[in-house]
């Protein structure tokens, strides 16, 4: 429901308006009242009719004509009638310039007094160009075309702010410029100084911020305005933008120039300082006006009082008085001034002001107390110069006696302000820190480990949205101008480092940085390493067969090429490369002898390949007789005829050569087990010339020794042909965890159980964090020992390690994962151990902790001692202590002994802090000696009731004899306790009585020196009521009392008495008279007719006594003997026909979002509330809701559609009339 408009006395406002330099404008406003009295106001002050400014009112309407325009006109105006102001502004702009018209020449004189020559000052940047200097409008002429904005396809600004340069006084704004067109919400801008200085609150006279949206551009628009710039505002300031998923920032400089002179002598600036400005600056140099004042006629001067005159000048005058009286110590005058001042400006409405700056943590309660003079004093409290209103429970206003307290409950960054308290013309100012809580960072980084040119992100989460976080490598911080390099990326609680393209410099320690912690991880870039998952083989071949040569590499993204005999082999309809994922084939069909050579894969961009020949087998066809005897052929194997080694999941195929006549049979065994021609993964398929043994996807269980018989009826042939399978090795065992050190460790393994049948080549190590997933490689070289020492870990991080065992085939399975170790070392040594106490049989030492105590912790301290020249240390204590200081009892008396102090954690003990020198256990006299505190030098007041405890510290060895005296007697252990330790002694009363005031002293005894100390205690209480309470006269409306003081006046001065009356009807008190101090007093302003009694308290420092004394008569006041007669009043007529105050206005809704039109309406009896859609009543409807409250009326419609677009009328009636207002409502349907 909208909140119902405020009601105002204007029909029609003055609306803001533009004027050129000279002309005329007139602002119009009609007043709701004929006759009603306005006002016009400038900036605040009112404007009186003048030549200036004409004012003319007829009947309702108003209006105010300025005459001859100038700069200083450009201010903000308002009209007032009754309770209802209206601001509006004019702006006037420069008149334009004829290009035809040449400008005149200057004169010499001028042009001598310019400060530079146009073309040699640098051009003001497009954005940061002066307020106070107008642009020249186009003009009729085509205006030169202005080059577009460059496009930011990366950031969300279309304009960032630029630098600029300003001088000092004058005033300069910056531009930026945010594309909405992609954007579901408003972005957030945000505007800083320096890193961390936020400047939205610092809104006030020196700095403005404002924003705005075109709809037709969909763009947004945010300036700030610096106004009256001065030499403290320069330095770098940044713009950043953000919305839900995007982030960007943009990095700009000010410039504030010193004012240069002009023609014009210019006292201030004449003079010139030596120094550095400062209260112990330089002399001023006055020679740049003797020059001027040798011209001038000296003048006679008239004696006056330079002092009084100074006194009621502003600051900005006094160079000006001193150079007009010829004072030349201009420096030791404001000093001296400066002094007058202090003394005599003293407040008079503050007892105690507020603090220059409080702090306090986010979500806190924060309290202001100041002590006004005055307690009836209204004090007026302002955040950033406005007033600051009572608003649910935020802000809490307290009056307490002469104390003003200003609560703030649950402060925000938004209570972070600048605070006054003011009374009348005097102010007080203190600056409020609001502290953030600490960020914890939720999910740290990870390692990483990537090629070069690979893509990294690390990526931390934090605890809170929009925190500040701080990206360091290797310590030195990530600044967001290095952007061509980093990338930095807020989503929600998630922050982002991106490199795009890596390089082996961006290998180190990247660090995020909160104010409640810091995360650590490391980035290894690595050279791109080419490895060989499976190299080329060698093929024998018949002719017409197929011969397929295949490698496989690591990467997909390899090309390369392949050659045959040192030449490129070039594809044709029989020969054909392929390169599928990480297989690279050729494959040439219907071989020829001519294709018999050596083929290489060379891989682009690696300076190796991949070779392996291709061997021509030719089938020769000899006449032989018949019955032959079959014979087995293996000349075409390797040099190992009898072994055959295939590498596991590989194809093996044996093409075996027989002969015989007639055609043998052939017969392939492995043990007793016979291999028959099945379509099996072993399987043999026999032609007539030669018979083939194939093993598809070679397992372990292959190997063996196979044999092949070859039978005919002229004979047989016999073979054995031994397959050896080798594979990956097996994974070796959890890798052993040893020699921790602070960022360090050895780890050892054994080597695996199975080596895969070759020999194991070395091996390869991973690490990680054990909480995170991600595995980092620590060598790309083959490790060739059973031992490996890991550096660059981070102190305090749980880590695991594993390894792969690595043969001529590949790399095996990981192992088992470590058991998670965490770098530690020991802590630096404890500091500043030395002596604080000794005795005959007993030292106390003391020390401070470590400088450096690391992850590892601080389990505690070990304390040992030797005697002098001994070389033996024992401990002097049982176990470790925790604390930092310790009293080491039963030493021998009179020995030389040497202390050291070690600190232990996990990883051991620290080196050794050794006291310098030999300590003699031996007791040293001191004299005693009594340190009475500064409060107990006067007269301690407490109240009855109340506790007492009063500490005295003393010194004194051995330990002194102290008694305690009161009045010069002892004191009563029973009413008084007393408690002594070796340094203080403390007096101690529960519940003190009056009896307990008086005089103590404490008396501390070592053998025949002493030391005495006197305290005065007075307990105070209520006084006891005052005495003898009567009347002594009555006259007129006036009562004379008189009291006698009270006979108890509680141990403490009466400060005053508190006198009350009471009428005998209703016998309700009520006081004439507070802290009043005689005895004697008139009651005035009695009511004629009235009985009254009277009572007086009496008061002191505790407060006022318990009971009053009453006066035993009563003061009755005589009537006059006039009698009243009351005037006839006619009653009002409030009866009223119904009006609508504030009447429905037509509107344009989105489709789908519920749509509320309002008005107001007043009338006596209440009127009836109609509502209707083009004149159809809408009281049954279920898709509109009617509400009145206090007059205001409201029509809900539910998710409206096109349909319920149209014109909506409200009608009021009562018994004296009725009243009609009507809107047109219009349903957009969104693009």
């Amino acid at each position: 429901m909208p909140e119902p408009a405020k009601k105002t006395a204007f029909i029609k406002k003055p609306k803001s308006a533009e004027v050129q330099v000279g002309g005329s404008v007139t602002f119009e406003a009609e007043t709701e009242k004929p006759g009603l009295k306005v006002k016009w106001q400038s900036n605040g002050a009112d404007i009186a009719p003048s030549d200036k400014f004409s004012i003319k009112s007829e009947g309702k309407n108003h209006s105010l004509t300025i005459n001859n325009a100038a700069a200083e006109d450009e201010v903000v105006y308002a009209i007032i009638a009754g309770t209802s102001k209206v601001k509006f502004e004019l702006k006037v702009k420069a008149p334009e310039k004829s290009e035809d018209a040449p400008a005149p020449a200057p004169p010499a004189s001028e042009s001598s007094a310019s400060p530079a020559p146009e073309s040699s000052a640098p051009p003001a940047p497009e954005g940061s160009a002066p307020d106070g200097e107008k642009k020249d409008p186009p003009t009729s002429g085509a205006p030169p075309a202005q080059p577009e904005a460059p496009k930011d396809d990366i950031g969300l600004f279309l304009e960032r702010p630029k630098d600029g340069d300003v001088t000092v006084g004058e005033n300069i704004k910056f531009t930026a410029k945010v594309v909405g067109a992609n954007l579901l919400k408003k972005p957030v801008v945000k505007w800083f100084k320096g890193k961390w200085m936020d400047l939205s609150s610092k809104v006030g006279k020196h700095l403005q911020i404002l924003e705005s949206y075109d709809r037709n551009t969909k763009v947004y628009t945010y300036e700030i305005h610096i106004i009256k710039a001065k030499t403290t505002y320069a330095g770098g300031y940044r713009c950043e933008v953000s919305t839900k998923d995007k982030f960007d920032s943009c990095n700009f400089n000010l410039n504030v120039n010193e004012a240069t002179n002009t023609g014009d002598i210019d006292i201030r600036s004449a003079f010139r300082r030596t120094g550095d400005g400062t209260d112990e600056a330089g002399e001023l140099d006055f020679s740049a006006l003797l020059k001027k004042s040798n011209e001038v006629k000296q003048e006679q001067t008239v004696d006056v009082d330079v002092w009084e005159i100074l006194r009621n000048a502003p600051p900005s005058e006094y160079e000006k008085i001193a150079f007009q009286y010829g004072i030349t110590d201009l420096r030791g005058l404001l000093k001296r001034l400066k002094k007058m001042k202090k003394e005599e400006k003293k407040s008079t409405a503050f007892l105690k002001k507020l603090d220059p700056a409080y702090q306090v943590d986010k979500g806190q309660k924060m309290k202001m107390v100041v002590e006004v003079a005055n307690p009836d004093a209204e004090v007026k409290w302002l955040k950033n110069g406005q007033e600051i209103r009572v608003s649910g429970s935020k802000y809490i206003f307290e009056s307490i006696g002469n104390k003003r307290i200003l609560t703030i409950n649950h402060c925000s960054l938004a209570d972070d302000a600048a605070y006054q308290c003011v009374i009348g013309d005097e102010k007080c100012f203190t600056e409020l820190f609001v502290k953030e809580p600490p960020i914890q960072i939720l999910k740290s980084l990870e390692d990483q480990v990537v090629m070069v040119g690979e893509r990294v992100e690390f990526m931390c989460e934090v605890s809170e949205e929009g925190a500040q976080v701080k990206w360091e490598k290797d310590g030195v911080e990530l600044t967001r101008e290095e952007t061509f390099k980093y990338r930095f990326k807020k989503d929600g609680k998630k922050h982002y480092l991106i490199i795009n393209e890596s390089t082996i410099e961006d290998s180190g320690h990247y660090i995020v940085k909160t104010n409640g912690g810091e995360s650590v991880a490391e980035l290894m870039v690595q050279e791109k390493k080419l490895e060989i998952l499976q190299d080329v083989a060698d093929l024998t071949v018949k002719a017409k067969e197929q011969a397929v040569f295949k490698c496989e590499v690591s990467d997909e993204t390899v090309t390369g090429i392949w050659v045959k005999n040192g030449k490129e082999v070039i594809p044709n309809d029989r020969i054909k490369v392929s390169h599928i994922g990480r297989t690279h084939k050729l494959t040439i069909d219907n071989v020829v002898p001519s294709d018999e050579g050596d083929y290489s894969f060379i891989p682009n961009g690696f300076a190796f390949n991949l070779s392996a020949k291709l061997h021509f087998m030719e089938v020769k066809i000899d006449f032989v007789p018949r019955q032959e005897p079959p014979k087995i052929k293996l000349d075409c194997l390797s040099q190992n005829v009898d072994t055959i080694i295939v590498v596991a999941g590989n194809k093996l195929r044996l093409d075996v050569p027989i002969t015989g006549d007639p055609a043998p049979t052939v017969v392939w065994s492995k043990g007793d087990k016979i291999l028959s021609e099945t379509d099996g993964r072993v399987r043999v398929e026999t032609h007539a010339d030669h018979c083939v043994f194939i093993i598809e996807g070679a397992e372990k269980q292959d190997e063996g020794v196979y044999n092949v018989v070859v039978k005919n009826p002229a004979g047989e042939d016999k073979a054995n042909i031994t397959v050896k399978v080798i594979e990956a090795p097996d994974p070796p065992e959890a890798p052993r965890i040893s020699n921790i050190g602070e960022d360090y460790c050895t780890v050892q393994w054994d080597p695996p159980k199975y080596d895969g049948g070759q020999p194991i080549l070395g091996y390869i190590l991973e690490r990680k964090k054990k909480k995170s997933y991600r595995w980092m490689r620590l060598n790309y070289d083959l490790v060739k020992e059973l031992s490996y020492e890991s550096r660059r870990m981070i102190e305090g991080v749980m880590y695991e390690v594993r390894i792969f065992a690595v043969n001529s085939i590949g790399m095996s399975l990981p192992s088992q994962p470590s058991q998670p170790f965490m770098p530690i070392a020991p802590t630096s040594e404890p500091t500043h151990l030395t002596v604080e106490d000794v005795s005959d049989t007993s030292i106390s030492l003391k020390w401070r902790p470590p400088e450096r105590i690391g992850a590892g912790g601080l389990d505690g301290y070990t304390v040992e001692y030797c005697k002098e020249g001994s070389s033996e240390w024992v401990p002097a204590l049982s176990g470790l202590t925790e604390r930092t200081s310790v009293m080491i009892r039963d030493l021998p008396t009179g020995e030389k002994l040497n202390f050291r102090v070690r600190a232990i954690n996990l990883a051991g003990p620290s080196e050794p802090c050794t006291i310098k020198e030999p300590v003699t256990i031996r007791e040293i006299m001191q004299r005693p000696k009594i340190w009475l505190p500064r409060y107990l030098r006067q007269k301690l007041l407490k109240r009855v009731g109340e506790t007492v405890n009063i500490v005295i510290p003393f010194q004194g060895k051995p330990r002194p004899i102290v008694t305690w005296l009161k009045d010069g007697q002892p004191i009563d252990p029973k009413q008084v306790g007393i408690r002594n330790s070796d340094a203080d002694t403390i007096l101690f009363i529960r519940t003190a009585e009056r009896h307990h005031s008086g005089q103590y002293q404490v008396k501390i005894q070592i053998e025949n020196c002493e030391d005495t100390a006197t305290i005065q205690i007075q307990i105070v209480d209520k006084p006891s009521a005052p005495q003898n309470l009567k009347i002594v006269e009555i006259w007129g409306f006036n009562v004379a009392l008189e009291w006698s003081p009270p006979q108890d006046d509680g141990n403490a001065e009466i400060t005053g008495y508190t006198i009350q009356k009471a009428d005998k009807k209703t016998m309700e008190w009520f006081t004439v008279y507070e802290h009043y101090r005689r005895l004697n007093c008139v009651a005035s302003d009695l009511i004629m007719g009235n009985e009254y009694y009277f009572r007086v308290f009496s008061e002191n420092m505790c407060g006022l006594s318990e009971k009053p004394v009453t006066s035993k008569n009563s003061a009755y006041i005589q009537k006059t003997g006039s009698a009243y007669k009351p005037p006839n009043y006619k009653d009002h007529e409030f009866n009223e026909a119904p009006k609508f105050t504030h009447p429905l206005v037509s509107r344009s809704v989105v489709a789908g979002y519920n749509a509320t039109l309002s008005c107001s309406v007043r009338g006596t009896p209440k009127p009836k509330i109609f509502w209707y859609k083009n004149k159809m009543d809408l009281s049954g409807e279920a898709r509109y809701r009617s509400f009145s409250k206090q007059g205001v009326l409201t029509l809900e419609v539910r998710k409206p559609s096109p349909f319920d677009g149209g014109v909506y009328m409200c009608k009021a009636v009562n018994e004296l009339g009725e009243a009609e207002t009507e809107c047109r409502l219009e349903v957009r349907v969104p693009q």
